[in-house]
């Protein structure tokens, strides 16, 4: 065994062993970075993307924001539409021609209405179509390009896209389909190649390729139409985004078009239940000449709560009336038709004109506390020429004397009706013959344009002028005299509906009135009888004696039977001849058919068939009973 000699110094330091180790590994290491610095023959650097794709994909953003522009510039024109002609106008326009050259707005007929089921057959009516400028219609000559691009609204035999007025669409039809499908759908799809044809009508040319887009509108509930854009053949066809446009367009005009008539039907209703709740015709009392007018507001706003009305009194009086509902609703007309039914029974009642008012008031804050009017409330009395005048904040009458002289009346203001908790106070003025009083509502003297009382001022002074025009002796005509104050009115001047009522008071003279009192006895009858005799012989309508005697006697014999004091006798002659019977019993007299055993109980059947009116009114200190007849002279 052979021993090898070792020895402290043979040994290497643990330090040296390890670095003799690491050398090999750092030695590989730095040959490695030497030779990846070395560019290899095999390996080429990356280019990026070449001019052409960056033309490309800008070009293709700048195509993208172009498109959401005009879908956001083209929704904003068809919302601003407010009734459906403007509504489809504004389809067109904004399609024509940044979208395409020309289209077709088909609406279903009729158009249903909220929940309403559409009545069938299913038609659509061509309501609207535009089209470009071509410019072969210029002579053959190519105008500026804006000039070219000019919609127009074409004829539904247009050259670039012809189409038939009504289209009926079949049940199970591919026209249904589509329509049923929402989503547009190319010309050239299979289902638009079947539709398109039964759309247009037969024999009609449909555009071949993507140049044609059939989207249906959908409203809220179903289909109300469709619409075709088409392109020609002088412009690129379309992209498939460009259903995307279609959908947006045909969704925002067809919701538009469900506003539109939902508002429409709304705005109609209003305006007919305000129409039916105003007088068809006024009376012709006897002693006064009425004349109205009535204007809705500007279509913004064109439902008010704007009355008037004129009331046959007892006596020959009458009553003149003209309020005006705070708001634009059907809620503010619905409010005005009670507050002038409501008027017409107090009237009936022969109240004064304040407890009228007052009563009103009761009403009004019985339908709601936010329930407010202004109303002026007049009564005329042609014998006594007085009238009597409340206010509930109204604006002031105008009287125009026969002299050409137009004054505002000084009347207490009041508060409007519905305040609560408010007197009301009345005025008695003269009522001279000849005279015109004038009532109406704030919309003819008030507007954004000027203030309340420049307006009245301003009516004041037009009317003094109309009055120099016919002379100090001549009053003008009242219904010419209507028309001239509203010509008055300017552009801005409609924010508000008007109503205008015209009195023009004859009066009557002393010398045609009679006035008897007469005892509740059993002699009352024949010095009643007398009394008309006495009476036609003056006015020499000794022929009417006769008919007018036995009326009399009938009435008073009723009146006396029931009274308890004097009965009131009052003749008034006129155009006809007028008999007023009063007593203080407030039971109304009813005609019934007497039986052949029957003693009386004929008084009124005679009255009725004598007479060419009559009537009885309860008042609240009895009734009064009154016929009338027509004179022969």
């Amino acid at each position: 065994m052979t021993e090898h000699p070792t020895s402290h110094e043979g040994r290497q330091p643990l330090a040296a062993r390890q670095q003799e180790r690491t050398r090999p590994r750092q030695q590989d290491a730095a040959a490695a970075a030497a030779a990846a610095a070395i560019p290899s023959p095999a390996a080429a650097p990356n280019p990026g993307p070449g001019p052409a794709a960056v033309a490309e994909a800008q070009a293709a953003t700048r195509r993208e924001g172009d498109r959401l522009r005009f879908v956001g510039a083209a929704t904003r024109r068809i919302a601003r539409g407010i009734d459906l002609d403007e509504i489809v106008l504004g389809l067109c326009r904004a399609s024509v021609p940044t979208f395409s050259d020309a289209i077709l707005v088909y609406l279903r007929d009729p158009l249903p209405v909220g929940d309403e089921r559409p009545v069938s057959p299913f038609v659509l009516r061509l309501r609207r179509s535009d089209r470009l400028r071509h410019t072969d219609e210029e002579g053959g000559e190519t105008g500026p390009e804006s000039e070219r691009l000019r919609p127009l609204l074409s004829d539904p035999t247009a050259d670039l896209m012809p189409a038939a007025e009504l289209c009926e669409v079949r049940a199970g039809g591919a026209l249904a389909e589509v329509l049923r499908g929402v989503r547009p759908v190319f010309g050239d799809s299979a289902a638009a190649r079947a539709a398109l044809p039964e759309l247009l009508g037969p024999g009609r040319p449909v555009p071949t390729g993507h140049r044609a887009i059939l989207a249906p509108l959908r409203g809220r509930r179903r289909v109300i139409g469709a619409a075709v854009f088409v392109r020609s053949t002088e412009r690129a066809p379309f992209e498939a985004s460009d259903l995307l446009v279609a959908a947006q367009l045909a969704t925002h005009t067809a919701l538009g078009i469900d506003k539109a008539v939902l508002y429409g039907r709304e705005a109609y209703i209003a305006d007919e239940l305000q129409r039916t709740m105003l007088p068809d015709s006024l009376p012709q009392p006897t002693g006064v000449r009425l004349a109205s007018r009535y204007l809705p507001a500007a279509e913004t706003a064109r439902v008010g709560g704007d009355w008037y009305d004129a009331i046959p009194l007892p006596g020959s009086r009458v009553a003149l009336v003209v309020g005006d509902v705070m708001g634009h609703s059907m809620t503010s007309a619905a409010i005005m038709g009670q507050l002038r039914t409501t008027a017409q029974t107090l009237a009936q009642l022969d109240l004064p004109p304040q407890e009228v008012l007052h009563h009103l008031d009761e009403q009004a804050q019985r339908l709601g506390s936010d329930r407010m009017a202004t109303c002026l409330y007049a009564v005329y009395d042609p014998v006594a020429h007085r009238i009597t005048i409340a206010n509930a904040g109204h604006p002031p009458p105008v009287l125009l004397h026969l002299g050409g002289r137009a004054e505002v009346l000084r009347v207490p203001p009041g508060a409007p009706i519905g305040v609560g908790g408010v007197d009301f106070e009345a005025v008695e003025l003269d009522a001279p013959a000849g005279a015109t009083l004038l009532l109406y509502t704030d919309g003819l003297v008030e507007s954004r344009l000027r203030d309340v009382w420049t307006g009245i001022e301003q009516l004041r002074e037009r009317l003094a002028a109309t009055a120099q025009l016919t002379g100090p002796d001549h009053a003008p005509p009242l219904e010419a005299l209507c028309d001239d104050v509203l010509d008055m009115l300017g552009p801005g001047d409609r924010d508000d509906d008007i109503a205008l009522l015209a009195a023009r008071f004859d009066g009557i003279a002393p010398s045609d009135v009679a006035y008897w009192y007469l005892e509740p006895e059993d002699a009352a009858p024949g010095r009643a009888r007398r009394l008309a005799r006495r009476a036609l012989a003056r006015w020499d309508l000794e022929e009417m004696s006769d008919e007018v005697e036995l009326l009399v006697s009938e009435v008073v014999t009723n009146a006396v039977r029931y009274a308890e004091r004097p009965v009131t006798l009052r003749l008034l002659r006129t155009d006809i001849l007028r008999c007023e019977v009063g007593d203080d019993s407030p039971q109304l007299p009813r005609q019934r058919r007497a039986r052949e055993t029957d003693e009386g109980g004929r008084g009124l059947f005679l009255v009725n068939r004598l007479a060419r009116r009559w009537g009885a009114t309860r008042l609240s200190t009895g009734k009064v009973v009154w016929f009338e007849m027509a004179t022969r002279s």
